[in-house]
């Protein structure tokens, strides 16, 4: 659980301090022409670590607190103390390169919050305990039946939505953390469909 505490940590220093630092938020945001022509690929990472606000930044740290604890050990016994570090930033990186390389050219893009790195701890969470019960706005549901909600809308949302949410990096969070997890560990994908098999509502 320390990586976890660690990540909040640095996550929420940073975001506090670019609330009220204009410059550093700018150094620190996906604006795909600093990567492009500057090469400043530092931001494909840093991204994850601001906030549009102090409620984007409760939500998913939040959410990673919860779900970070609880898959943190799983990914310590496979790759050592850093492992969850290195699912974590690899998140980072990979939710966000397929909105990086659509918008390369677009100088009016920007993008920042640990949503995709977020989706990629809570779908690796699903894949373990598909029944488990969470909390969505306080209504408790099976984590596979909110799974199944979040995909369709974000899905819906990335095509038809208006609400400057990046829900491409959700979607493509979600699919790396289920991918990195089961190259990890191959058999959780029999887990995951025994599981399946015996609902628990």
């Amino acid at each position: 659980m320390l990586i976890t505490l660690l990540i909040i940590a640095v996550t929420c220093i940073v975001s506090f301090i670019a609330l009220n630092n204009a410059r550093l938020l700018d150094d620190l945001i996906l604006w795909p022409p600093a990567i492009e022509k500057k090469k400043e690929y530092h931001r494909l990472v840093t991204y994850g670590f601001i906030h549009a606000d102090f409620f984007h930044l409760l939500f998913n740290m939040i959410t990673l607190f919860f779900f970070g604890r609880a898959m943190e050990p799983i990914y310590t016994a496979y790759m050592g103390t850093m492992g969850f570090l290195l699912f974590y930033v690899g998140a980072l990186v990979v939710s966000i390169l397929p909105t990086y390389i659509a918008n390369r050219h677009n100088a009016r893009y920007r993008s920042l919050g640990a949503s995709g790195a977020v989706s990629a701890v809570l779908f690796a969470f699903i894949l373990v305990a598909p029944w488990a019960r969470i909390g969505v706005f306080f209504v408790p549901m099976p984590a596979i039946v909110y799974a199944v909600l979040y995909v369709a809308y974000s899905i819906w949302m990335d095509r038809h939505g208006q609400d400057n949410v990046n829900h491409s990096a959700h979607l493509w969070g979600a699919a790396y953390g289920v991918a990195f997890t089961l190259i990890m560990k191959p058999d959780l994908i029999s887990h995951f469909l025994s599981e399946l098999a015996r609902p628990r509502f």
